[in-house]
């Protein structure tokens, strides 16, 4: 683990809590993106060497709306920068983790991503980044 790369932050409203974000740090978010594998749309702010990732759902059945269900609006993950995703997912599961994804897939912001079950991580939800070379 290289260090945190982004908090994932459930919202119901990215225009919304844009506007927020933009008045709490001072600026505006560098990226907006969907991910349509995900059912999300994503709004990204710096903040020093890490990230703010916002995610709205964009259909009743993706992962974040049944979050926001659930638990409401909040945290919804913690992610970390990895250099070789696929090593640190096999180390991982050899310590015990619950991986959700037995491959990396593709996720917003240029990265490869992998998450662990918060089961195994007391209640956090663990998402593993890795930057695309292309």
């Amino acid at each position: 683990m290289n260090k945190i790369e982004h908090i994932g932050i459930a919202v119901k409203s990215i225009a919304a809590a844009n506007e927020i974000y933009t008045k709490l740090l001072g600026y505006q978010p560098y990226k907006t993106e969907a991910v349509a594998s995900e059912g999300v749309q994503t709004s990204f702010f710096t903040c020093g060497d890490s990230k703010i990732e916002l995610l709205e759902a964009t259909h009743p059945d993706s992962p974040i709306a049944k979050f926001i269900d659930k638990r409401g609006e909040g945290v919804h993950h913690l992610a970390f920068s990895v250099t070789n995703i696929e090593a640190e997912m096999e180390r991982l599961e050899k310590e015990g983790f619950v991986l959700l994804n037995s491959t990396p897939k593709r996720g917003a912001d240029n990265k490869l991503v992998a998450f662990l079950h918060p089961k195994s991580s007391h209640g956090v939800l663990v998402e593993l980044c890795q930057d695309i070379v292309e």
